[in-house]
């Protein structure tokens, strides 16, 4: 696996003024391990008194939004980027998952009803609101079949949902001081579901090489108590889906990556602007509130993410063993102080956003064992 243009420095770009230490940290450390791999230069952080007319290959820690964000940073296309690129705010996020309660309802501009009619099939039952008014009407609607879950569209790890069982409990979110502006900004309400394992589904384009991979997903407590993302087990092949659908997989994975396929390429066809080299989209399969399995994709990541520390660990094993066909790779974060397991990676220890300490590292396993 070699990259396409040696002469392309990797920089670590954190995208949001006040990201957390944690986030900033990791973003380095996988943006040096890929230039390692790449046999690329790093070039630290993305300065741009340094880094302003050179050749970069950019790991952002967001989806970039907007013509003028990404022709500053010099990103072209998915070659120059691990991550993707929306030209409005909202695609990157849980919103486009679902559509609009009616044509009355308010939507952001550049919303498609075409995304949402062709991932209908592939996602549970669900509404995005984009304003106060459409928020009621919109809860009374699928609150008919069972509790929901509300989503405010920018959380991410889990934080912020929670789960609503009746329209007095909703007119009580309603009520809060915060619910106009929460609202405005974007929440999704979408079917509960009870027993749930979240699959992780997704592709990289990396070096002019493609990883594809499945896995799941788990949770894990931070130290308020809070559910919050835990880490990944991924199964991992160079090369598509189609090499990926060549191993023996369980009916449910399958399920799974076809339901990621399809949500893939409704954003590449609702979305015309959209491009991405890294592709993660989670699965939730579990038992509606009628008792009946119910398997959806959640959301999307085109983004550097949890898993990607996992990603990075896969493609140096198939570096280091082109004849590779597969490898299971799991990435970890735990708030509790512990030493690293035998052989793991370790990619952060230090701070978090709202403790005192967190863990995140990989783990590499042989597929056959």
């Amino acid at each position: 696996m070699t990259p396409t243009n040696r002469k392309k420095l990797v920089v670590a770009h954190s995208v949001l003024p006040d990201a957390p230490l944690h986030e900033i940290e990791t973003n380095r450390a996988l943006a040096r391990w890929l230039a390692q791999i790449l046999g690329l230069k790093y070039g630290g952080s993305y300065d741009p008194p340094i880094h302003d007319g050179r050749d970069l290959y950019l790991l952002p820690t967001q989806t970039l939004v907007g013509a003028s964000a990404a022709r500053q940073l010099g990103v072209k296309g998915p070659e120059d980027l691990w991550g993707g690129y929306v030209e409005h705010d909202f695609i990157c996020t849980k919103a486009i998952s679902h559509g609009l309660l009616n044509w009355q309802a308010h939507a952001p501009r550049g919303w498609s009803p075409l995304f949402s009619e062709r991932v209908r099939s592939v996602v549970l039952d669900g509404l995005s609101v984009f304003a106060l008014k459409d928020a009621r009407p919109a809860a009374e609607h699928l609150l008919y079949t069972g509790p929901i879950r509300l989503k405010p569209i920018h959380a991410c790890a889990g934080r912020g949902q929670e789960v609503i069982d009746s329209l007095d409990a909703f007119d009580e979110v309603l009520a809060r001081p915060e619910a106009e502006a929460m609202f405005s900004e974007g929440v999704v309400l979408e079917q509960d579901l009870g027993q749930v394992i979240t699959h992780s589904v997704g592709q990289s384009f990396i070096g002019g090489q493609w990883l594809s991979y499945c896995g799941d997903q788990y949770l894990t407590e931070d130290p308020q108590g809070e559910a919050v993302y835990g880490g990944s087990n991924l199964l991992v092949v160079p090369g598509r889906y189609d090499e990926l659908l060549k191993l023996d997989l369980p009916d449910d994975v399958r399920l799974a990556i076809h339901q990621a396929q399809v949500f893939d390429s409704a954003a590449d066809e609702a979305y015309p602007g959209f491009y991405a080299s890294r592709r993660n989209y989670d699965i939730a399969q579990g038992v509606g509130s009628d008792g009946r399995p119910r398997s959806g994709v959640l959301e999307q990541s085109w983004r550097i993410g949890g898993a990607s520390s996992a990603e990075v660990a896969a493609l140096q094993s198939f570096v280091n063993d082109p004849q590779m066909r597969a490898i299971r790779v799991s990435s970890v974060e735990t708030y509790i102080g512990q030493p690293l397991p035998a052989d793991a990676i370790e990619v952060y220890r230090g701070p978090a956003q709202a403790s005192e300490f967190l863990l995140k590292y990989v783990t590499v396993k042989s597929y056959d064992g």
